[in-house]
C-alpha cells in the first residue's frame, strides 16, 4: 500500500520506484487537480508497471538561456535536457518540471525532455551581429552529461560548435561520461576556453546511492578529476550540497581527495529547499534517517533564520547563524591548508570568431589581428 509522506503525499510502492531519488509523485503546482494511487481492495495497484524513463523531443526557439542572479558567476547557460536522470532528491531543478506540466518528484526522473536542435540554435545565436561572448554555463540546471547523453550526443555537438567559435564554457557535472569528449576539451583546454567542476557529495558510496542513485558513484567523480587534470584542463570541485547532519562532516575529506587528484579550485553550496523540493526532501529523509529527521530540519531552519528556506539573494546558497558560519571557516581553513583557490583560471574570449557560413566569401586579408 502507498504511504503517506510528511507533506501529505503518498509514496509510491518501492520496487515501482527502484533506483530513482524520489519517494513520490504529487501533481505539479500548476495542475488544477492532484491524483493519487488507490488500493480499492482489488490488489489493482500490483498491477501498475515500474517508472521506465522516456525521452521527448522538445522543439526549442532559442538555446542560451539568461541569467541575472548575483549568487552565480555567469550570465548565460546552455542545458539541452530537461529534467535529470541522476534522480538526486535535493535537485534544486525540480520545481522547473511543473511548468511542464509534470511532477517534481519521479516525473522529473523519468519524464525527460531533450532539444535535438540545440547545437544548430547555438551556431544560430553566436553568429548574430550584436553577440557579445561571454563565459557559458553548460548543465547548470540538470547535467549535460546525464544517461541519456550516450544517446543523444547533444553535449559533445555543442562543444564541437563552441570550440568552432572558439567561445568559452564552464562546464559542472556528476557524469564520468566527460571523459569521451576529452579529445575536444583538451585542445580547448589549451586555448583557455574550458574549465570543468565536477559535483562530489560524499565519498561513502552507500550514502551517495542514496542521495544520487543513477549518478557516477564518488571515486569515478575523484579519478574523473584526475584524468581531466592530467589532460591539462583546469577542474574544480563543488562539495553541494552540504546537508546538515548528513554529509556536512564530509567536506574536508572531499576537498582532500579532490586536491590529490589535481584541483586548483573548490566551492561548497548548503543544502536548499524550494517549492515542491521541501516535501521531497522530508520523504527522503523520513525514508532514509528517520532518527535524524528533526535534527536536521532543526539545523536547516537555523541556516535560515528559522524558515526551511530563505529566498534571499547572497543567503540562500550558504545560509547564515552560527552553524553556516562554522561550515564556511571550515572550508576556509581546509582550501588554506589545501592551496585551492589561490587563484581563479579565467577564461578567454580572444579566439572568437564566426566561422564563415557555406557559400560566404572570405576576407583577401583574413581576421584582422
Amino acid at each position: 500500500m502507498p504511504v503517506a509522506g510528511d507533506g501529505g503525499t503518498v509514496a509510491v510502492e518501492a520496487e515501482r520506484r527502484r533506483g530513482r531519488g524520489a519517494s513520490s509523485n504529487a501533481a505539479g503546482r500548476f495542475e488544477p487537480h492532484a491524483r493519487e494511487a488507490f488500493d480499492d481492495g482489488w490488489q489493482s495497484l500490483d498491477e501498475l508497471p515500474a517508472f521506465k524513463t522516456t525521452v521527448t523531443a522538445e522543439k526549442a526557439r532559442t538555446i542560451i538561456t539568461r541569467n541575472t542572479s548575483p549568487d552565480v558567476g555567469f550570465d548565460r547557460s546552455i542545458n539541452p535536457y530537461r529534467g535529470c536522470e541522476h534522480g538526486c532528491v535535493y535537485c534544486f531543478a525540480r520545481p522547473t518540471h511543473a511548468y511542464q506540466g509534470y511532477s517534481a518528484g519521479l516525473d522529473f526522473e523519468t519524464k525527460l525532455f531533450a532539444k535535438p536542435d540545440s547545437p544548430e540554435l547555438l551556431a544560430k545565436e553566436l553568429s548574430k551581429p550584436g553577440y557579445e561572448p561571454r563565459t557559458i554555463a553548460l548543465g547548470i540546471n540538470t547535467d549535460s552529461y546525464q544517461p541519456i547523453e550516450k544517446e543523444w550526443r547533444l553535449t559533445r555537438r555543442i562543444l564541437e560548435v563552441l570550440s568552432d567559435f572558439g567561445h568559452p564554457v564552464g562546464i559542472v557535472t556528476k557524469s564520468a561520461l566527460i571523459l569521451r569528449d576529452l579529445d575536444i576539451l583538451a585542445p580547448m583546454a589549451e586555448r583557455g576556453l574550458v574549465k570543468v567542476a565536477l559535483s562530489v557529495t560524499s565519498l561513502d558510496h552507500k550514502l551517495a546511492r542514496v542521495m544520487e542513485p543513477r549518478a557516477a558513484t564518488p571515486m569515478r567523480r575523484i579519478e574523473t578529476i584526475r584524468r581531466l587534470s592530467e589532460a591539462g584542463v583546469p577542474t574544480a570541485v563543488l562539495a553541494a550540497p552540504m546537508i546538515p547532519a548528513i554529509n556536512d562532516s564530509e567536506l574536508e575529506r572531499i576537498l582532500d581527495a579532490a586536491a590529490a587528484a589535481g584541483v586548483g579550485e573548490a566551492g561548497y553550496v548548503m543544502l536548499r529547499l524550494p517549492l515542491e523540493i521541501r516535501d521531497l526532501f522530508k520523504e527522503w529523509l523520513l525514508a532514509n534517517f528517520p532518527d535524524r529527521y528533526r535534527h536536521v530540519l532543526s539545523l536547516v531552519k537555523e541556516l535560515h533564520g528559522g524558515k526551511e528556506y530563505d529566498a534571499q539573494f547572497g543567503q540562500r546558497m550558504s545560509g547564515s547563524g552560527p552553524y553556516a558560519w562554522t561550515v564556511a571557516r571550515r572550508f576556509e581553513i581546509a582550501t588554506q591548508r589545501l592551496g585551492l583557490n589561490q587563484r581563479s583560471v579565467r577564461l578567454t574570449t580572444r579566439h572568437f570568431r564566426r566561422p564563415p557560413r557555406r557559400g560566404e566569401q572570405l576576407s583577401l586579408f583574413g581576421e584582422a589581428g
